[in-house]
């Protein structure tokens, strides 16, 4: 063969090779994203609360959604993937940056967010502060961090707004057929001495321990609950992450009016009617947080307890079960 017609048989070759290049990208075989948020593994999609419901298509009062987020007939053009407030964010393909995507355009603590385009895919992701916003990132690479939701919206449950360039519904590729990274151990380690399984209180002549108990003061619902602990026991940590504190919960100075916020390992939550050893730095999983403070002084009768409460008020019940006892 000619010389000139190999060179034109090679070019031919490769402009074709090409074509189907950027039509199948090579990471379009990731069918399904990476992990997006520390802490939730399985790119979990909120449910519904007091401002709405977080999965594709739901309805959107009055035309707009609970941030001021709306389409053409007040439907929800994305979807929210469940993060805490603080928690790593990654990048769920890999592709180019560009950003600041400004979603509300009221300068809130939560108006950020960055675009990603690339591996066959376009999808802005909002609420989050990125380290950049212009640049290359690789599929898993951490991204930014989850901003204050619950500065803007209290009580809510903070999310990761997730939405396609094309306004199609990304939640078929929100679902990893399994987790990119190692799973996350979602269950908490033993938070007092003498409750291995971090039992919860019950009921008592001053009210229930669980999730969403009613208070008989009639201020509301309870917004934790309390995993049962001697007065005087050893508190440890049930998971890794950094102090913060003092929290005073009760603002009275009573006896037990003490206690510090943990955030780390995807979590954050306030452990009430403690002492800690100290209010800052970091603390390892199962290591000694402190004691339980005398609760009997202030409520003699009840069921002594320690109050856990997630920094976004959800529910951390199922974080609290463990099966075998175990302290780490």
């Amino acid at each position: 063969m000619p010389a000139l017609s190999l060179v034109a048989l090679v070019s031919l070759v490769s402009t074709v090779f090409a074509e189907q290049l950027d039509a199948y990208p090579p990471q379009q075989q990731h069918r399904h994203w990476a992990q997006i948020c520390s802490g939730n593994a399985i790119n979990k999609i909120r449910g519904c609360d007091r401002y709405g419901c977080g999965y594709f298509g739901a309805d959107r009062h009055g035309g707009k959604g609970k941030h001021g987020k709306h389409g053409k007939h007040g439907k929800h053009m994305g979807v929210d993937v469940i993060c805490a407030d603080g928690a790593t964010v990654y990048a769920p393909f890999s592709g180019q940056l560009s950003g600041p995507i400004r979603f509300f355009h009221n300068g809130n603590a939560i108006d950020d967010g960055v675009q990603i385009r690339g591996s066959g895919y376009c999808v802005k992701l909002v609420c989050i502060h990125p380290i950049r916003y212009h640049g290359q990132i690789r599929r898993g690479q951490q991204l930014g961090r989850m901003l204050p939701m619950q500065r803007v919206f209290p009580g809510i449950i903070s999310h990761i707004h997730v939405e396609n360039c094309d306004h199609s519904d990304p939640t078929p590729l929100l679902t990893p057929v399994s987790p990119p990274f190692p799973q996350q151990d979602t269950h908490w380690a033993t938070v007092c001495s003498g409750n291995p399984t971090n039992e919860l209180r019950g009921c008592d002549r001053y009210g229930c321990g669980y999730y969403g108990a009613p208070r008989r003061n009639g201020k509301g619902k309870h917004r934790g609950v309390d995993v049962i602990c001697a007065d005087g026991a050893t508190v440890y940590a049930p998971f890794s992450g950094e102090l913060s504190g003092p929290i005073k919960f009760f603002h009275n100075g009573n006896t037990i009016d003490d206690g510090v916020q943990l955030r780390g390992s995807g979590f954050c939550v306030k452990i009430i009617c403690i002492h800690p050893i100290r209010y800052n730095g970091r603390v390892s999983k199962g290591q000694i947080l402190g004691k339980m403070l005398p609760m009997q002084r202030v409520f003699p009768g009840i069921v002594s307890h320690i109050h856990i409460e997630n920094c976004d008020h959800s529910d951390p019940t199922s974080n609290l079960e463990r099966g075998k006892g175990q302290r780490v």
